[in-house]
This record gives C-alpha cells, sequence and structure tokens, in this order.
C-alpha cells in the first residue's frame, strides 16, 4: 500500500488513554507513566475532545505537589486548550508534514469533536517505513 493511500484510520491507535478535566494531575502522571506516554487527550463526559496534556504542562504542579504534599490541582488548571487534531480521513503523508511544522508528537483523531484515537510520529514513521519496503523503483 503505497504512502499516498494510508489514511490515519489506518495507522491509528483506537485504544486511546485519555483524562478527564478534574482528574487529579498525580492521577494523570500515573497514566502515562503506566501507558508509556508523555502527554494524552482530555476528554469531556460525552468523549469529545477539549484539551491535552502533557508532562510538561503538568511539571510544575507535580513539583508543588510534592513539595507541600498538596494533590489539590486538577487537569483542567494545567491542560492545553488549543489542541492541534486530525481527522480519520486525512492521509499520512498530510500529517507527517504537519509533524514536520508544528511541534506536538502526538495528534489526537477526532471526527467531528468526537475523539476515536491518536496519531503518534512512531505511527507515521513505522507507516512510511513500510511503504517503502513495498515500492517498486520503475
Amino acid at each position: 500500500m503505497a504512502a499516498e493511500t494510508l489514511l490515519v484510520r489506518d495507522i491509528m491507535s483506537k485504544d486511546t488513554f485519555f483524562v478527564h478535566p478534574e482528574d487529579s494531575i498525580t492521577q494523570c502522571a500515573i497514566g502515562l507513566a503506566q501507558h508509556n506516554l508523555s502527554g494524552a487527550p482530555v476528554a469531556d463526559q460525552h468523549g469529545n475532545l477539549i484539551g491535552f496534556v502533557s508532562e510538561q504542562d503538568m511539571l510544575s504542579a507535580l513539583v508543588q505537589s510534592a513539595y507541600y504534599c498538596d494533590e489539590s490541582n486538577s487537569v483542567d488548571s494545567v491542560m492545553q486548550h488549543n489542541v492541534l487534531s486530525v481527522s480519520p480521513n486525512q492521509h499520512v503523508l498530510q500529517v507527517a508534514k504537519l509533524m514536520m511544522e508544528a511541534k506536538p508528537k502526538v495528534y489526537p483523531v477526532v471526527e467531528g469533536t468526537r475523539l476515536i484515537g491518536v496519531i503518534t510520529r512512531k505511527h507515521v514513521v513505522r507507516a512510511l517505513i513500510q511503504s517503502q519496503e513495498k515500492c517498486v523503483p520503475v
């Protein structure tokens, strides 16, 4: 399958770890560690994407929480509200171009506003390698 025909839906992770805005930062950090992730989408109770939170976003609050033994901060106090997301129908090459131009390593995949998965640089790189392996010189 050529890279031009690969869509996000073909390679995205559908079993997505996400958090809710009311989750504690500590809960979120534990979940990220358990799933070996550096960040996660934030979804409301209906599964709509409303933000993204990364380890970097949480670091200051975690330091403060550890120092004062206070776990009162929630994800919504540190999450990013302007989230770059992609459609499941976008071509992998379009997402690769986005990843080269923008900083995020993880893009939530949404249909409308509903979170349906994530796509990472690792997904894109693997797909491009597999596509290259199937290339036949003309």
